[in-house]
């Protein structure tokens, strides 16, 4: 973690120190309280309906499960298909499935709506005051207990091994290779130990009933403002995080959550090392602010006099860009996204209908489902651009980027006859979903226009990742042949990316760090937008270099004994340094990026020979001469 000042690093180590601390406590507390040989006692717990459900009521059959569930957890939703599968599989062999809802947050009507939504084949019961949960030593959701006839739990741990967490986002592995919780009921079926009688689960912690809250720093003086500016730009409803941050009663239900993903800095996601660049996109919470988060969590988050409240934060309604002067829809009807798995990227081709020129001043991306995509990409493409836009992204949409507003007198220029390619990446969620994401663009008046911004990328296309590669480079640069202005960085690769690091070698050979990602993920798409309009000189040149890791040990890995090479899908890779750059509407581009220019003339030139050295073709029979 080169570079990194004594003040930071001593914060940055404190609150470490404070994770792993409150980790090993809940480690320490769960390997005290290991619940597997335990009996458990019949209780009652209330349905959805507030129908009280015990587990006596389930006296004869001879294996009972009870899965820990979140009405807003995104790894429950996942998992939610699979349970029903799960439980009508087994449900004539003398097995019965009940859920648990823990969670503080979650009402009944929560509940109602989950079932509904899920359309889930067993009960989902309350688990007031979080009583059973502690009784078995339940942490996460969701989490799994497989109980024998007798009552005693033989089973802890996940439902299977394709579904989990990386810096707090999900990932899913292209096959099922461990059915764990189906191979434990098939073992106490079959009168055997269970061979594996213990797994990790990951998912999100349960929300507890708080105890004694007590301590200066509350919700209403503090907490509240930081999560104002630092997180309900998503965590609102409607936008993509899984649950809002509105409210106390909300909040607090999610605090040990919060607090496991601000210590550990996944939260907000911002992966860059905070010692090159201004950006002023840049979302992470201060180092007070993060002890002040976790002091409020270890005093059992109180929540303080509501007049001292900070105002709601104001959202602009409709478009962020104000009122557009066209709205482009990816197609006349919503594609459907499955409850579960892989969806490959999707491509819809639309004509604007642009007859002439276009400057084009701000654009903005907005899917209909926020709920199930993970980014969408558009870019304008004539006939002999290659498959990746060969004139630069128009605009971009992941959770949390901001539209895409170009800087007074500038705009991308976007030739007549040209089409627009939207490119979509979707997650399903757990069930059935449909999705119509549009763009909304502004134009500017060509007159007005005193710089002209584009896109670009670059790229190596040519690597070959080796099998089990853990750490392996992929180099690419820009020489640039006139001054540029340099507005931002996008760095993009898919599920093996690792890293990502931008530098710029000035024409004296001085060398400056632009841009350094030391923990790329595919789950976060981030923009990374300079303060100022950054002045790179002629003569100098833009390296990027990436990490690439293709071992077991990278757990969004598709496949470790793969040789990976180019490909759009997220099972192939990239290596693209996109960035967004301005020269004078005057200047040539051409001669700005000399390189890419070349690339795109040699294309061209062998697309034109390709042509010429085709035989003239003939008429079938019946066709017209």
């Amino acid at each position: 973690m080169r570079g990194f000042r004594p003040a930071l690093l001593s914060a940055l180590t404190f609150l470490a120190a404070l994770a792993l601390e409150n980790r090993a406590v809940r480690a320490a507390d769960a390997a005290a309280a290991t619940p597997i040989g335990k009996r458990v006692a019949s209780v009652a717990l209330p349905d959805h309906h507030g129908r009280d459900v015990s587990l006596s009521d389930f006296q004869e059959k001879k294996v009972l499960v009870l899965v820990f569930l979140g009405t807003e957890c995104p790894l429950a939703k996942s998992y939610a298909l699979r349970l029903n599968e799960l439980a009508k599989e087994y449900e004539s062999q003398g097995v019965a499935f009940l859920g648990i809802d823990s969670n503080l947050q979650d009402s009944l009507s929560d509940i109602a709506a989950f079932v509904k939504a899920h359309d889930l084949a067993f009960p989902l019961l309350k688990d007031l005051g979080n009583k059973l949960a502690d009784t078995l030593g339940a942490q996460r959701t969701p989490e799994a207990f497989l109980l024998d006839g007798e009552r005693v739990v033989r089973y802890w741990g996940r439902i299977d091994d394709q579904y989990g967490f990386k810096t707090g986002a999900g990932y899913v592995k292209p096959k099922l290779n461990e059915r764990s919780l189906a191979l434990a009921i098939d073992d106490v079926l079959a009168g055997r130990p269970v061979a594996k009688p213990m797994t990790k689960a990951d998912g999100c912690l349960i929300g507890r009933v708080k105890h004694e809250p007590h301590g200066e720093v509350t919700y209403s003086n503090q907490i509240a403002r930081i999560f104002n500016d630092r997180c309900v730009s998503c965590h609102r409803p409607g936008e993509i995080a899984p649950f809002a941050m509105t409210s106390y009663d909300e909040v607090q239900g999610w605090a040990e959550m919060i607090g496991e993903v601000v210590a550990d800095g996944r939260m907000p996601p911002w992966f860059a090392d905070p010692h090159f660049g201004n950006f002023k996109n840049d979302p992470r919470v201060t180092d007070d602010e993060r002890k002040m988060i976790a002091t409020w969590i270890a005093n059992g988050c109180p929540e303080g006099d509501k007049s001292q409240l900070p105002a709601p934060r104001e959202f602009a309604e409709g478009w962020q860009i104000g009122q557009p002067d066209q709205i482009v829809y990816m197609q006349d009807e919503p594609f459907q996204v499955p409850a579960e798995g892989t969806v490959e990227y999707q491509f819809f081709t639309v004509d604007p209908g642009w007859t002439e020129d276009k400057w084009v001043q701000a654009s903005e991306c907005r899917p209909s489902n926020r709920s199930v995509v993970h980014h969408i990409i558009v870019f304008p493409r004539r006939e002999g651009d290659d498959d990746m836009g060969g004139r630069g992204g128009l605009a971009g949409y992941a959770p949390g980027t901001p539209p895409h507003v170009n800087p007074p007198g500038t705009a991308v220029f976007v030739p007549a006859g040209s089409k627009l390619v939207f490119q979509l990446h979707y997650t399903p969620n757990g069930s059935p979903q449909k999705d119509r994401s549009a763009v909304a663009i502004k134009f500017e008046d060509p007159k007005n226009v005193k710089w002209r911004v584009a896109t670009i990328g670059a790229s190596n296309a040519a690597f070959a990742i080796p099998p089990h590669a853990d750490n392996y480079p992929v180099e690419s640069q820009q020489k640039f042949g006139s001054d540029i202005q340099l507005l931002s960085l996008f760095p993009h690769m898919h599920l093996r990316g690792k890293a990502f690091h931008y530098e710029a070698i000035y024409p004296d050979g001085t060398k400056e760090v632009l841009l350094d990602v030391p923990h790329y993920d595919f789950n976060w798409q981030n923009s990374f937008i300079f303060e100022k309009m950054k002045t790179l000189p002629k003569g100098t040149t833009l390296h990027c270099l990436a990490h690439f890791d293709n071992s077991e040990h990278n757990l969004a890995n598709p496949n470790p004994d793969e040789t990976v090479k180019w490909g759009d899908q997220t099972w192939e890779e990239m290596m693209i340094g996109w960035y967004d750059m301005a020269v004078p509407v005057e200047a040539s581009l051409a001669e700005a990026v000399p390189e890419r220019a070349n690339r795109r003339r040699n294309r061209d030139g062998e697309t034109r020979q390709k042509q010429e050295a085709k035989p003239e073709a003939k008429p079938a029979d019946g066709d017209a001469e």
